[in-house]
C-alpha cells in the first residue's frame, strides 16, 4: 500500500485500532499529518487555524477547501460530534480520519419519497445519500456514517396512509461516476433500504460494519469486503414475500468479471429474535434503463455476489438466494429475473445459515482463487 494513504491507518497503536472496533477506544489526538481539522466547537472563521491548522466547523467546508487536483492524500481530521450534512465529495485523494469510531458521526435524515428544499421535485435514491463520492482515491476510516430515515415507522404503515411513501430508498454513502478506488476502513454504515449504493468504481471495505434490511448493499460498482459485519437489521415479513430481508441487489454489467465480493465477513442480525430463514444473501437487480426502444429492465446487469470463507448466522434463507422483479419491455406486468441466471455464488463459508442447498451454487477451489484479494486489488493505487 502507498505510504501517503497507509498512513490512515497509523494514528495509534494496533491495540487502540482493536479497542475502536467495540467504541472503546480513546481519542486519537490530530497528528501533524492532519491538513485540515474539523471541530464542532469551532467559533472562529472557517479555515482559521488552531493550533497550526485550519480548522473547520463542517466537513463539507474542509472538503470545498481542498485543491481541486491533488495527486497525494490530504486527511481532514475529524473530532467528535455528531455531523447533519449531506456531504458530497468531488475531489481527488481526499482522506477522512475520524477521532473514535462511535463518537465521531455523519448522519442525516432523508429518503428518496422527500421533497427537495427547493421544491424542485423528490430527491429520488442518489439524492438522499448521506455521503456521496465522485472522485477518485477517496478514503474514510474510524467514523460512523448514517442515514436515519425512520424506515420502520414508514414500513408499519397502512398502503393507503397518505404519509407513507413508497419509496423509503434512505442511502448513506453512494459512489457515481468518477468515483474509483474507494476505500473504507474501520467504518459503521448504517441505513435500511439502499445503505450502501455502490453504482460506479472500484472500492475496498476493510473491517467495517454495514447494517440495513433491504438491498443494503446494492448496485453496478464493484467491491471487495473483508473482515466486515453485515448486520440485518429487523424487519416485519410482507404479505406475498417469501422473504423479510435481503443482503445484497447486485446490477453489475456483463462486462464486469466480478461485482461484490466478501471475504472473512460475518452475516449477523441485530435482534436474536429475528426470525430464522428469513434473509436472504442477494437478488439480481435489473434496473429500468432507457433504450433507443423504451424503458426497460437493463438486460446487461448480470449481478454478481461472491460469499467466501464467510460465517453466517440462522437468519440466512436455506436456498440463500431470491427472484428479482423488473419492468418488462412490453406490458403492464413485471419480468422475474431468476438468481440462477446472475452471477451468485459461495465457497467454503460456515454458520447456522450456510446450509446445502441445491440453489445455492458452490465454486470450485479454483474458481474461488480468481477472487483472491491480491487479484482483484492488481493495480490499485492504496
Amino acid at each position: 500500500m502507498n505510504p501517503n494513504r497507509r498512513a490512515l491507518l497509523a494514528v495509534s497503536s494496533l491495540s487502540a485500532l482493536s479497542a475502536a472496533l467495540s467504541g472503546c477506544a480513546s481519542l486519537m489526538p490530530a497528528s501533524m499529518d492532519d491538513d485540515i481539522t474539523v471541530d464542532p466547537q469551532h467559533k472562529g472563521l472557517p479555515g482559521e487555524r488552531v493550533n497550526g491548522r485550519p480548522t473547520f466547523k463542517t466537513i463539507q467546508g474542509a472538503v470545498d477547501a481542498l485543491p481541486a487536483y491533488a495527486t497525494k492524500p490530504r486527511r481532514i481530521f475529524i473530532r467528535v460530534g455528531r455531523y447533519a450534512e449531506k456531504l458530497v465529495v468531488d475531489k481527488p485523494f481526499v482522506s477522512l480520519l475520524g477521532e473514535n469510531m462511535r463518537k465521531t458521526m455523519l448522519r442525516f435524515d432523508a429518503h428518496a419519497g422527500q421533497q427537495k428544499p427547493d421544491g424542485s421535485g423528490i430527491l429520488g435514491t442518489a439524492g438522499s445519500a448521506v455521503l456521496t463520492v465522485k472522485a477518485r482515491n477517496f478514503s474514510a476510516a474510524n467514523l460512523s456514517i448514517e442515514n436515519g430515515f425512520d424506515f420502520p415507522t414508514n414500513d408499519a404503515k397502512d398502503l393507503k396512509d397518505p404519509t407513507r411513501t413508497d419509496k423509503p430508498q434512505a442511502v448513506a454513502v453512494l459512489t457515481t461516476a468518477g468515483a474509483d478506488q474507494t476505500l473504507f476502513q474501520r467504518v459503521r454504515i448504517a441505513g435500511h433500504q439502499h445503505t450502501l449504493l455502490l453504482q460506479a468504481g472500484r472500492a475496498l471495505f476493510e473491517e467495517c460494519r454495514i447494517s440495513g434490511n433491504v438491498d443494503f448493499i446494492a448496485g453496478a460498482g464493484q467491491a471487495l469486503f473483508t473482515s466486515c459485519e453485515l448486520l440485518t437489521r429487523t424487519r416485519a415479513q410482507q404479505p406475498g414475500v417469501e422473504f423479510a430481508t435481503c443482503i445484497t441487489a447486485p446490477s453489475t454489467p456483463i462486462g464486469n468479471a466480478w461485482g461484490f465480493v466478501f471475504l472473512g465477513c460475518k452475516l449477523t442480525r441485530d435482534d436474536p429474535n429475528q426470525p430464522a430463514r428469513s434473509c436472504a444473501l442477494g437478488r439480481p437487480w435489473h434496473p429500468p434503463q432507457d433504450f433507443a426502444d423504451g424503458r426497460y429492465a437493463n438486460p446487461n446487469a448480470i449481478g454478481s455476489s461472491v460469499f467466501i470463507d464467510c460465517d453466517m448466522d440462522a437468519h440466512i434463507l436455506p436456498e440463500g438466494w431470491v427472484k428479482m422483479a423488473g419492468v418488462a419491455k412490453v406490458g403492464t406486468a413485471p419480468v422475474w429475473f431468476l438468481p440462477e441466471d446472475a452471477r451468485l455464488f459461495e465457497y467454503r463459508n460456515k454458520g447456522p445459515g450456510a446450509a446445502a442447498h441445491p440453489k445455492r451454487r458452490q465454486l470450485t477451489a479454483v474458481q474461488a482463487a480468481e477472487f483472491a484479494r491480491e487479484r482483484l486489488l492488481e493495480g490499485w493505487r492504496l
